[in-house]
């Protein structure tokens, strides 16, 4: 009887496993997804790659104030999936 409820937990276990690995693969495929659209939208508004080498500052002097805050709010985007990116990892 014990033995038969060791396998049955240990079953349990294995499944929930496996529903967190891929759990987590989503995760990091919906990241992945969230950054490319980030960047996307940074190019657009910056016109350039360059924010990836600067940063902050690649946008902070743009004069358009709407492109500018869009900008900051994909920048923020950017950043925070890279962060969970990282602890995922």
């Amino acid at each position: 009887m014990a033995g038969s409820w060791f396998v049955c937990t240990m079953r349990v276990f294995l499944c929930l496993i496996a529903m967190s690995i891929v759990q987590i693969k989503n995760l990091n495929r919906r990241l992945d997804n969230l950054c490319n659209e980030a960047a996307s939208e940074l190019n657009k508004a910056c016109g350039h790659e360059l924010w990836k080498n600067i940063g902050f500052d690649a946008f902070d002097g743009l004069e358009d104030p709407e492109r500018r805050s869009r900008a900051n709010y994909y920048y923020g985007q950017w950043q925070t999936v890279r962060e969970l990116q990282e602890s995922l990892n």
